[in-house]
């Protein structure tokens, strides 16, 4: 039987908000948590992607906490030598047929170095081609052994033919290494659609996998993909340690590349996760380029962002909201069109709840995924429902081996 909800809830908050502590400045003093709040330290270490980066920097001497971290760290690291082995044969199918892949986000920041094998897990391999590369990239993933799993407004997911995850907690050798398909790289927040695609595909693309532009360029798309996480409230960690590891690198001249408003204009949107890196990882934002996305950034979402925290913004929020992330809207009208289609979902959101629930493991026998949109927005407006994702790897860490 699972503990009260409050409980998990104030867990889920107190393990979050220390792992980031020991994360940011490791050699913390071990808290004095009871056998459940170490249970939750390990699902909080696995919503965020940090357990196998806390191995070996977080010396905590808990029972079965080492443990967890170091075998967390060899399947992430088992994993990342099959991953680097399907991005040669992208690369050299992708070669053969003429087409310019750029390997995203984690990929990237491995290939410059911020990461050695068994640090950073990857749950997938996102890949972005010009639109016109789609169908025979496609075709390429098809005959690497992929089938196309669903389509949403961002990307084409494909999965190896008739992989299924194993039922674990947190990483795992075997885990299918599914692949996403990008042509753009955009996010609504939270219902325009902020574009950055022309920004980080390849100057002079050559065929097979290109790295990005610049370290400007990376940096602008971690902040995006960040900013979309923190609208959503599904931020974690191990975005904030990604920042941060970067910024250390990073010059005056990187900087206003990234935030060259040239081509997609104000990132009025890069303020509130790296407001977030600033407050967790200190010394590693410069002040000055804060201040320069103050001004760019909203009154209401500058205000929000002060007084976030990383528990408030991720999957360490038990609560489901009802309008999470109303607050980055930039007018009344998008706010009221934003409500709209949370009341009244267009047909789109429909099919990607539909996809959601067919593919994702810890969606799958949830009656309230299914329930008709109007319902589960009254639901949330008059009680507190839980995260199913969350709550998935709660009943993981309390009912399964961690190992």
């Amino acid at each position: 039987m699972l503990p009260p909800l409050k409980i998990i809830k104030q867990g889920l908050h107190r393990t979050t908000e220390t792992l980031a502590a020991e994360m940011a400045q490791p050699g913390g003093a071990m808290p004095e948590w009871n056998a459940l709040e170490w249970q939750l330290a390990s699902v909080s270490a696995v919503v965020h992607g940090v357990s196998p980066l806390l191995s070996g920097r977080c010396m905590w001497q808990a029972p079965g906490w080492q443990a967890f971290l170091a075998t967390q760290r060899e399947h992430v690291a088992l994993r990342h030598l099959r991953i680097t082995a399907l991005l040669q044969q992208i690369d050299g199918g992708a070669r053969r047929a003429g087409i310019a892949m750029v390997p995203l986000k984690g990929c990237a920041l491995h290939a410059r170095g911020l990461y050695t094998p068994g640090e950073r897990p990857m749950a997938d391999i996102d890949l972005l081609v010009r639109e016109a590369d789609a169908i025979p990239a496609s075709r390429l993933l098809q005959q690497l052994g992929y089938v196309e799993s669903f389509k949403q407004w961002k990307h084409r997911v494909f999965k190896p033919r008739g992989a299924e995850p194993p039922v674990v907690l947190g990483e795992h050798r075997d885990t299918p290494i599914n692949i996403e398909l990008h042509v753009r790289i955009q996010e609504r927040l939270p219902v325009s659609a902020v574009d950055i695609s022309e920004q980080i595909h390849p100057l002079r693309p050559e065929a097979g996998l290109n790295g990005y532009p610049s370290t400007g360029a990376l940096m602008s798309h971690l902040l995006l993909h960040a900013a979309g996480n923190v609208c959503n409230r599904s931020l974690r960690l191990l975005h904030l340690h990604d920042i941060a590891q970067l910024s250390r690198r990073m010059s005056p001249d990187d900087w206003n590349a990234c935030l060259d408003e040239r081509i997609a204009g104000p990132a009025w949107w890069a303020l509130p996760p790296l407001t977030l890196a600033a407050r967790y990882y200190p010394a590693t934002i410069p002040g000055a380029v804060l201040d320069r996305l103050r001004v760019a950034c909203p009154t209401l979402l500058k205000a929000v962002a002060r007084h976030q925290n990383l528990t408030r913004v991720s999957g360490s929020d038990l609560w489901l909201h009802a309008l999470p992330g109303i607050e980055w809207s930039r007018s009344l009208a998008e706010a009221a069109h934003y409500i709209k289609n949370r009341f009244r979902p267009p047909q789109e959101a429909i099919r990607e709840r539909h996809d959601m629930v067919r593919t994702q493991l810890w969606l799958r026998d949830q009656p309230w995924v299914t329930a008709p949109q109007r319902r589960r927005v009254l639901t949330l407006l008059t009680q507190p429902v839980p995260r199913m994702d969350t709550m998935h790897a709660v009943r993981a860490a309390l009912e399964l081996s961690p190992a």
